[in-house]
């Protein structure tokens, strides 16, 4: 009995969504991430050549699964995962390394059409990580679970830190209200560059910028857990925070077979 508590309260404590440190809320514009509040956001490194640097954000979705954007994953290129991040420029102690064994990028992404869609890929880590109060995976939303116009969510990465700056060397975060599929596909918003695959938020004073590319847009449901909602796709060329032009994400909730059967059958 002692044996069974003892794993019931490990699972809990590494069950997905829910982070050992709150997150801040309410907060309007981006600041820094309350440290580990995020403990799913990983940092996708490139090898490019005699070192590895931060190329995209992305999402731990299990102890072996990651996912990320599929215009982050350039055909033969070297990737590793870094998690329990959080300033870049610091050794915490926190952070974990892994290689990526396997790098599935869905079979209808198309690098010549992003308002095309499908822009997602599913990295299987080397070795499983280690789940602890800094590093935890987030919850996949059900299938065809949509957010409602306005609903409060929250972009993180280490993404600019505006249009043409430095990238942040905190974890960032932003809030970033979810604009209904009905608006976002107005003519003088993203008109037919979106699709009811993609999922829009922001176009205010905040949006995801370039290295924030395949993270989380991350959505509180009203079991109280965090889901990966959106990955961070496209933006305006325009610049990162452009009026009526919110950073566009793929929906996760649209893609949960491809999710599903490509972790099972690897």
């Amino acid at each position: 009995m002692e044996a069974l508590l003892i794993l019931l309260l490990v699972a809990s404590a590494n069950a997905c969504g829910s982070p050992s440190y709150p997150a801040y809320t309410r907060v309007v514009n981006g600041i820094d991430a309350r440290p580990y509040s995020w403990p799913w956001q990983i940092s996708l490194e490139v090898d490019r050549g005699s070192y590895y640097s931060h190329t995209c954000g992305g999402s731990l979705l299990d102890s072996e699964w990651v996912v990320t954007a599929g215009h982050c994953i350039q055909s033969g290129g070297s990737y590793r995962v870094v998690l329990g991040e959080y300033d870049t420029t610091v050794d915490e102690g926190s952070e974990e390394t892994i290689a990526a064994s396997k790098i599935f990028v869905h079979p209808q992404w198309n690098p010549s059409c992003l308002s095309c869609g499908n822009d997602i890929a599913l990295i299987k880590l080397s070795k499983p990580a280690t789940l602890n109060d800094k590093v935890k995976p987030g919850c996949v939303p059900p299938f065809g679970d949509i957010f409602e116009n306005d609903y409060p969510c929250y972009v993180t990465g280490w993404g600019r830190l505006y249009s043409g700056g430095p990238l942040a060397t905190k974890l960032q975060q932003a809030l970033l209200p979810v604009v209904d599929h009905q608006t976002c596909k107005q003519s003088d918003w993203w008109g037919n560059s979106v699709r009811t695959t993609m999922v829009c938020a922001g176009g205010y004073e905040k949006s995801g910028c370039n290295g924030d590319s395949g993270g989380p847009l991350n959505c509180q449901g009203a079991d109280g857990l965090w889901y990966v909602y959106g990955i961070v796709s496209f933006g305006s060329i325009w610049g990162c925070n452009t009026l009526k032009k919110p950073t566009v994400f793929t929906r996760v909730s649209a893609f949960n077979s491809w999710i599903d059967s490509t972790m099972a059958s690897n």
